[in-house]
């Protein structure tokens, strides 16, 4: 096959790939909410018991002036959680890289809060933190963190060790050895960390609001579900749920792309291939 013809093959190839990437999850998701749809009204299962799709719709809509900034509070507290934890994860995995004693003297107290639950230690943070925000910040950071912290630290220490002798050949200074050496090494891994932070953000900043149980303008999509949960209305339960998990994928794509934009070109977890 001449070379024309095999890259409008592969042209073709991936046009469909991309659309089945999209069809089939819709096709799933419709079917499923269809059948949900149908299991309420066949049944006749009352709207306090299990809403309908059609339902928390409405409600999402009729109750859109207070649910947005619910929402936009818990993108902002998400959001700056996870820049938080970047910059703190990036820098901290860059000194446990380059520096030993910092990796063995920090790297234990980075693991004890990964594994301690968040929602046993966000009382304590809300005592100790005056202003609530900052307290619910630092809930969602800690979760956020360790993802970061970890991957990039593999990534670092995963250079080839034939390119390190080759940058020790010829006599690369130490930031040459970490542009053109360690940085794409760790990228792949960065990006990956970052797509599992994301969405450990949003459950951290969740979560802590639901420990802190707050109330009135300023709070998120937790506290909505919370008063919702208290009011016995549970299609603006569902239909705050709904926000969150729609903000968690929307959060995760939005890092995949970014990610095939970063490695598509050069790295093999993101290179297309011809099936």
């Amino acid at each position: 096959m001449s070379k024309p013809h095999l890259d409008a093959h592969q042209r073709k190839a991936q046009r469909r790939e991309a659309v089945m990437r999209v069809a089939v999850p819709a096709v799933i998701i419709l079917a499923i909410l269809v059948g949900w749809e149908m299991m309420v009204r066949v049944n006749e299962i009352p709207h306090y018991i299990i809403p309908a799709p059609s339902l928390i719709w409405r409600t999402l809509l009729d109750n859109w002036a207070t649910l947005w900034p619910a929402l936009w509070f818990t993108v902002k507290l998400t959001l700056l959680a996870l820049l938080a934890a970047v910059v703190g994860g990036v820098l901290l995995a860059i000194a446990f890289a380059l520096f030993r004693w910092v990796e063995i003297g920090f790297f234990p107290i980075a693991v004890v809060l990964q594994v301690t639950p968040i929602i046993a230690i966000a009382p304590l943070i809300l005592i100790y933190v005056s202003n609530t925000t900052a307290a619910l910040l630092l809930c969602a950071w800690i979760v956020a963190f360790f993802p970061i912290l970890s991957n990039t630290v593999i990534g670092l220490k995963s250079a080839d060790s034939n390119l390190r002798d080759l940058f020790q050949l010829y006599k690369a200074t130490p930031w040459q050895r970490f542009r053109y050496l360690l940085v794409p090494s760790a990228l792949p891994y960065f990006m990956a960390g970052l797509k599992i932070a994301g969405g450990l953000a949003l459950i951290g900043a969740v979560v802590a609001e639901f420990t802190a149980g707050t109330a009135g303008r300023e709070t998120g999509l937790a506290s909505r579900i919370l008063e919702s949960s208290f009011r016995t209305e549970i299609p603006m339960m569902f239909a705050a749920l709904f926000l969150v998990s729609a903000l968690g994928v929307v959060i995760f794509l939005v890092f995949a792309v970014l990610s095939k934009m970063v490695l598509g070109h050069w790295h093999e977890s993101e290179m297309r291939r011809e099936q």
